[in-house]
């Protein structure tokens, strides 16, 4: 009888091992299909009476609906039944990121590391987690770990070189994005980003060639990014290429039309900048022509150390200067509420260094406003 009662019990548990094993199988199927619906409606209620997998994926269902309150309720639970999963801990901390609450997730992506580190994914959570805190140190060598991983993901080698940028190491944050660059997915939007970067730092340093090869591969990769045609640009016209900066000029004015072009894009781009004295000199062409007024064309705007612009210089159309003959844009300037004009006259078809060099005769001060001069044209 006892020997009956026992291979009864053994039945018993064994049909109850095979249905909790079911049930994890069947919820980790119709989380990859993306049922998450299904899975909250059909179990979120029973979900206390799973295994840990099961929990877990019922969890995951409230993670990819964004309900950190049922995510953390279920986490917790699955590692109430199972504390030697770190994915629980990983997700955990991932919605304790989400929520603000870093230190909380930190120790979740720890314990998750302690039970696995050999993955990135853990890793770069909690570099997530020291970046908000703005502790750049810790997170740099938290994503830095985490791509030293098998399989690194790509989110680390997009962070490092943002984190050496925060940190002022313009050199290491563009050698991270090269790296990035060669590491993430081309079809990504991290792979756009870092070619915009590499674009920028390259430019800044003067670098033009590279600097053109990077906004050339965004551009063909990324047709819209106006940004980055305006950025082309300048890199032309630091190579002092100005021919090679026209058409890339008539897209913009194209995209302007079509009312494709956002923010600041939306009414004028800059096009050229160079440093006069302790001055960054930003050069800028507006889109809009007022018909029969006075507007500006071309704006040079003189900024100070902290970015501000302290007055300009600019192209003026004058309606009444063009009826009498003179040229179609004659030298204005904007400082301290007062507004100049020189003798100083320019046609459509201009010479940009002649423009350039009596901005900064201006800024040097060697000409004053009603000095007088011929209108410089452009050389044919």
């Amino acid at each position: 009888m006892k020997k009956i009662l026992l291979t009864l019990i053994i039945c018993l548990l064994s049909v109850s091992n095979y249905a909790q094993e079911q049930i994890t199988v069947e919820l980790g199927k119709a989380y990859g299909e993306e049922k998450y619906d299904l899975i909250i409606s059909e179990h979120s209620e029973k979900a206390s009476e799973y295994p840990a997998k099961a929990i877990y994926y019922v969890g995951m269902a409230y993670y990819m609906k964004a309900d950190d309150n049922n995510v953390l309720k279920l986490m917790d639970l699955s590692i109430e039944k199972d504390k030697t999963d770190p994915e629980a801990y990983f997700i955990k901390g991932m919605t304790l990121n989400y929520m603000g609450q870093f230190d909380k997730a930190i120790e979740s992506f720890n314990k998750a590391i302690e039970l696995d580190s050999s993955n990135s994914n853990y890793f770069s959570g909690l570099g997530d987690s020291y970046v908000s805190q703005e502790k750049y140190d810790k997170a740099l060598s938290a994503y830095v770990t985490a791509t030293e991983k098998n399989e690194p993901i790509d989110r680390p080698f997009t962070m490092i070189p943002q984190i050496y940028a925060e940190l002022n190491q313009p050199d290491k944050a563009l050698e991270a994005f090269y790296k990035s660059k060669e590491t993430i997915s081309k079809e990504s939007d991290s792979y756009i980003n870092a070619l915009y970067n590499i674009g920028l730092y390259e430019f800044l340093n003067k670098e033009y060639d590279k600097s053109e090869i990077a906004y050339k591969e965004l551009i063909e990769l990324a047709p819209t990014d106006y940004h980055s045609y305006a950025k082309l640009i300048q890199v032309f016209y630091g190579k002092k290429e100005y021919e090679k900066a026209e058409p890339i000029k008539e897209k913009l004015y194209q995209a302007c039309e079509q009312g494709k072009l956002t923010d600041n894009l939306k009414s004028m781009f800059c096009f050229d900048q160079f440093d006069w004295n302790d001055k960054l000199i930003l050069a800028y062409e507006r889109f809009a022509v007022k018909k029969g007024e006075l507007y500006y064309k071309h704006v040079f705007y003189i900024t100070n150390n902290k970015g501000e612009t302290e007055f300009t210089i600019q192209t003026e159309n004058s309606p009444i200067s063009v009826e009498l003959g003179g040229p179609k844009y004659v030298l204005g300037m904007d400082k301290n509420g007062t507004h100049s004009t020189f003798r100083y006259g320019f046609e459509e078809d201009f010479n940009y260094e002649d423009l350039k060099k009596t901005v900064i005769l201006v800024l040097d001060e060697k000409i004053k406003a009603g000095a007088s001069s011929r209108p410089t044209k452009k050389n044919k």
